[in-house]
């Protein structure tokens, strides 16, 4: 265990809550592809029911925990502050703090900070996303409000010297070539820029290289003054937590945060709005794969249509050739894709942000094999809008995989820590299981066929298209998002 200084940037083409359940009851849900909701409650009927406890303080903090039995816990910062509210201007700010943070405060230096921890015996880490930035600390139980007072210490003493700011731009301009290599990262910022152009959600998070070359001390400073303010933050805990306890230590660190921000520093919180757009990043001639990626603007957190897409985005599926073929494969689409011979894998992205969302499909293979697979990818997707098309088996197997994996993702108290403090940032509460699974059972076939019909292929509706490496046969953007219209 010990201090990790920042670098972690939250990616991914899966975005699903999550609950715990043992590993071998999960496995035998998702092998019965017929199993009904009594399947996975009784799953889950061996696991306590646990209450997440929440206080509001005065300042508008708000401080969350869910008791757990042993003798560790985790413990969160969650900022409503990402990527997605700089500007061009100061665009990587939030993710460039992350570093900062764990290179000494007014009262530690960095090698105290280090030796606290690993002292403690406990873990110190942080990663930024499009909207949050998280700091979290994973102690035993005796240890908490120590950890409490290096987070609050990180986060608002931090030096942030001239010294620690030069060092940190190697840092990150050596982590943004690492990203550069990772196709899987980079296609998702490119099918962002599509969507969202070159501001709020479309910007990325580490940001540009002229931004991480002339970022100063001053911007940082401003960046905290603007947006670490009370109402914008929750401190979340899971593990051997008492709620009282954490309550009167989150006023003791936290109850000075500022209700408004200090400064009128620049800021972007503007609404997301889906331009749709052709972003290509050409590959040398000899790559051997294209990557492209096919967006449409999905649904907020909240938004009526949020479940019906997570349940489309499970009946699509993922596959990659480790998987075989056959019959056996989790989806129409990846027997036929795979049958075919059509794409070394593919994935669904489904991301949810406050007023908008981002719903897609990636697809690798062979340059000359990139039409058939768009071809392909938007049959199956068009199914899901015409009646019909969709039976009640395939709808309620969705189902059944769409709670196992939200039970699966959670297993230990930094998932659980982690899944109060974003759903408190995101839906301004606690969902509990009961919740989630009536959302998810409410959903029917006509649902799915409206939300296809309004979101995925309504012939007014934009589409964004990303491609990079060996680029050279794929379609132009006209005939790639025609296919995807009615």
């Amino acid at each position: 265990m010990g201090l990790a200084g920042g670098g972690c940037r939250a990616c991914g083409w899966s975005v699903l809550g999550s609950h715990p359940m043992q590993g071998r009851s999960m496995a035998r849900v998702l092998r019965s592809g017929r199993l009904s909701l009594r399947g996975v409650v009784r799953g889950l009927q061996s696991l306590p029911v646990f209450d997440t406890k929440i206080t509001t303080l005065d300042s508008g903090l708000r401080v969350a925990s869910e008791a757990r039995h042993g003798q560790t816990a985790t413990v969160g910062v969650y900022i409503d502050a990402g990527s997605r509210y700089e500007t061009p201007g100061n665009n990587g700010a939030a993710h460039f703090l992350e570093h900062l943070a764990f290179k000494g405060t007014n009262r530690r230096t960095r090698v105290q900070l280090e030796e606290e921890v690993e002292n403690m015996g406990a873990h110190l880490n942080a990663y930024t996303s499009r909207e949050q930035t998280v700091y979290f600390a994973r102690c035993f139980e005796q240890d908490i409000g120590h950890s409490m007072d290096i987070l609050s210490d990180i986060l608002l003493s931090s030096q942030l010297s001239s010294m620690a700011v030069e060092q940190e731009r190697g840092v990150i301009l050596r982590e943004m070539q690492e990203v550069y290599r990772q196709y899987e990262e980079v296609i998702l910022d490119l099918l962002h820029e599509a969507a969202f152009s070159t501001s709020g959600l479309g910007m990325t998070i580490l940001g540009p290289e002229q931004n991480i070359r002339s970022l100063a001390r001053e911007q940082f400073r401003a960046y905290i003054d603007t947006h670490y303010t009370a109402p914008r933050m929750v401190i979340a805990a899971a593990g051997a937590v008492d709620h009282d306890e954490l309550v009167q230590l989150s006023d003791k660190f936290w109850g000075h945060l500022p209700v408004e921000p200090k400064t009128n520093y620049p800021t972007n919180f503007d609404p997301a709005t889906f331009f749709g757009s052709d972003v290509r990043w050409p590959g040398h001639d000899d790559a051997r794969e294209a990557h492209i990626a096919v967006g449409f603007e999905g649904s907020s957190w909240t938004a009526e249509h949020a479940f019906p897409l997570m349940i489309i985005q499970c009946m699509l599926g993922t596959w990659d050739r480790l998987s075989g073929t056959g019959t056996k494969l989790p989806s129409f689409l990846a027997q036929e894709l795979a049958g075919r011979g059509l794409c070394h894998s593919y994935n669904c992205v489904n991301i949810s942000y406050k007023d908008t969302g981002l719903f897609g499909v990636y697809i690798v293979g062979e340059p000359a094999l990139m039409l058939q697979a768009l071809q392909v990818t938007a049959q199956h997707i068009k199914r899901f809008s015409e009646p019909g098309l969709i039976g009640e088996d395939e709808l309620a197997i969705a189902k059944v995989q769409l709670k196992a994996s939200w039970m699966q993702q959670a297993t230990g108290f930094s998932q659980i820590c982690d899944e109060i403090g974003r759903q408190l940032l995101t839906y301004g509460r606690r969902m509990t299981v009961d919740e989630l699974f009536d959302e998810i059972d409410r959903v029917t076939l006509h649902d799915i066929h409206r939300c296809a019909s309004e979101y995925l292929i309504h012939p007014d509706k934009p589409v964004a298209f990303a491609a990079l490496g060996n680029i050279a046969g794929v379609p132009d953007y006209e005939t790639c998002a025609k296919m995807f219209k009615r």
